[in-house]
């Protein structure tokens, strides 16, 4: 006999099946399901047979979504927690809540109420404003203790229905945060007012020391914990005036997520600076270092930390490294059939130069390490020297460049050739010196790949005769020049297809100009969704342009042509511009048009 009696009415909904102020049951959510189409009558008897394993304190939206079920109504979505979540509030008329920490103020929520009372009562505050308080709850019949509240924060309270998961995990991660930044600024203030008044013996000051110490090393582990979780590329700590504020950069756009007191910044960067191996106690220079953690599920992260002296105290940046981009092939860094082949043709000459363009953060660094990994093989010797060594890799023998020491690029170059290498890369060519030594390692039989700071892949050449280089040398060397740029690429859970308007249209053909490109009768429109953190954009890929140092190319370089000349000649043997390249991305629905604009520039004919 079926488990399941009659499925409830809409004014069965209203109020608890248990009575009021009584917590949802694991029967009643799954009758809800068998109402709704979603769950057959035998998955719901085989969950409820099964709640005895499972803790009376274990929500049943959680033991729901661990069996990962897949909707019986189309589109058969998978029934993990969140997706039950907003489905029950609709539910039971309550208002859904995705509770996003970045945009939670956590120093505020966390003084609505004591800690112990929010997990006794398995509700968490999420917003505080001058009209209201909000109030996440998985529990929609419980209301014992809003009336209990009312009077303490004596401002309307409104209900938000939220995961389950979310209010346990995050009530303790915020009340925790929120506790060790109040302790590390107290520490901080007794410290200072001690030491002020010169009461305080040297033991302890260290004693304050270790104290704030153990605040600081939670929130900093906290801090990249969460920047693992949103997929962050750059973790940016910014003193002010009189807060400090805590960045992300997501997708290639930066994102605030947290302001903190200056005294924990303060602390923050040296406990960073500390395990960088940096020195603490010069703040007057730029400092760089390097840091190796773990994320939660245990893989291997690097972190490459940079130091800044600005006018209210130290910058700090951190940039995430994923071991992982070393493994990805090229078709998933965005590369076309024809970007490979071109690529290719270059990458197995045995010598020359090849060179990669775009500013900082256009993924120049991924493509040369992704291509020396493939190169790498135990027959030949891959050595390079950078500033700074971007990421570790076994396979290579890497060199960091040292100003201080004069050891330039122009000088690793040098050191490079007397060790037998095959293939060399040089982190930028910047100078005439370096861009010299680049030339003479290819002449006598090296493979070189480098990088330079052009707009375009043809503007490379006018910034190399701007250096000093001759066109005969150029012509010598040079096998080819990629271009690049990172666009990001649309989430593939909520983007969604659309008839192109007027505007687009225009837009489009002036991205394409002087082609004649026509525009596609419908493309993608980033959307938002919780996979996505609401951007409808998810992760990012390479557009380029790959010019290939053909016979006619040399020949317009040696007589000194024009920029427009040089790019007409090698759009004639197959480079596709970046917009061109952009605009086939947003023709397969990879990436939409405003990215392709904000990212790739029109061609120019300068040199920059």
């Amino acid at each position: 006999m079926s488990s399941f009696a009659q499925t409830p009415s809409r004014a069965d909904r209203q109020s608890s099946p248990a009575g009021p102020d009584q917590p949802l049951t694991l029967k009643a959510v799954l009758q809800y399901m068998l109402e709704d189409r979603l769950v057959s009558r035998a998955e719901a008897e085989v969950i409820l047979s099964e709640r005895k394993q499972h803790k009376a304190s274990v929500h049943p939206l959680t033991i729901i979504g661990n069996h990962k079920l897949r909707s019986a109504k189309t589109p058969h979505r998978v029934l993990h927690v969140e997706a039950l979540t907003e489905w029950l509030a609709g539910k039971v008329s309550m208002e859904y809540m995705h509770i996003d920490p970045l945009k939670i103020n956590f120093a505020a929520v966390t003084e609505v109420m004591p800690s112990a009372y929010a997990a006794r009562q398995k509700i968490m505050p999420v917003a505080v404003s001058d009209n209201e308080v909000v109030i996440a709850t998985a529990e929609p019949f419980v209301r014992e203790w809003e009336r209990e509240l009312q009077p303490v924060v004596k401002k309307p309270i409104r209900r938000v229905f939220a995961n389950p998961v979310d209010i346990e995990h995050l009530q303790i991660e915020f009340y925790n945060l929120a506790r060790s930044v109040k302790n590390a600024t107290q520490t901080e203030k007794a410290a200072t007012l001690n030491n002020f008044e010169q009461l305080v013996e040297l033991s302890e000051m260290n004693k304050q020391f270790d104290a704030n110490e153990q605040h600081i090393v939670r929130i900093v582990d906290w801090l990249w914990q969460y920047a693992f979780d949103q997929r962050a590329s750059d973790i940016h700590i910014e003193p002010r005036r009189d807060v400090g504020l805590v960045r992300f950069r997501i997708d290639g756009v930066l994102h605030q997520v947290y302001q903190l007191p200056m005294s924990v910044v303060a602390a923050m960067t040296s406990r960073i600076k500390i395990l960088g191996r940096m020195d603490i106690v010069e703040k007057r220079r730029p400092q760089d270092g390097r840091i190796k953690t773990r994320s939660a599920d245990g893989s291997e992260v690097e972190l490459r930390l940079s130091t800044l002296p600005t006018a209210f105290g130290e910058k700090l940046v951190m940039r995430i490294f994923d071991p992982e981009v070393l493994v990805r092939s090229f078709a998933d860094m965005g590369f076309t059939d024809d970007d490979q082949q071109r690529w290719d043709s270059m990458t197995g000459q045995p010598n020359g130069i090849i060179l990669v363009t775009g500013p900082t953060g256009s993924g120049k660094t991924t493509t040369l390490y992704s291509t020396l990994k493939l190169l790498a093989t135990p027959e030949v010797n891959v050595c390079t020297i950078e500033d700074p060594i971007e990421m570790v890799e076994p396979a290579f023998n890497q060199m960091q460049a040292q100003a201080s020491i004069d050891l330039g690029f122009a000088e690793g170059v040098r050191a490079l050739l007397r060790q037998d290498p095959d293939i060399i890369m040089v982190g930028e060519i910047r100078d005439l010196e370096t861009a010299q030594m680049a030339i003479q390692a290819s002449l006598t039989g090296h493979l070189v790949l480098s990088t330079l700071h052009t707009n375009d892949a043809p503007a490379a050449l006018t910034r190399l005769k701007d250096l000093g280089l001759a066109p005969y040398l150029m012509n010598a060397t040079l096998l080819g020049i990629m271009g690049q740029r990172l666009v990001r690429t649309l989430c593939p859970h909520c983007k969604k297809p659309g008839p192109i308007t007027p505007e687009e249209t225009t837009a489009w053909n002036e991205m394409v100009a002087p082609f004649k490109s026509s525009a596609p009768e419908q493309i993608y429109r980033p959307m938002g969704c919780l996979e996505c953190r609401n951007t409808g954009y998810m992760g990012r890929m390479g557009i380029y342009e790959t010019l290939l140092m053909s016979a006619a190319v040399r020949k317009l370089v040696q007589n000194g042509a024009d920029l427009s000349a040089i790019r007409l000649q090698a759009i004639r043997e197959g480079m596709k511009p970046l917009r061109i390249s952009g605009a086939l991305k947003i023709a397969a629905g990879l990436t939409s048009l405003e990215e392709v604009l904000r990212v790739a520039p029109p061609a120019s004919d300068d040199a920059d």
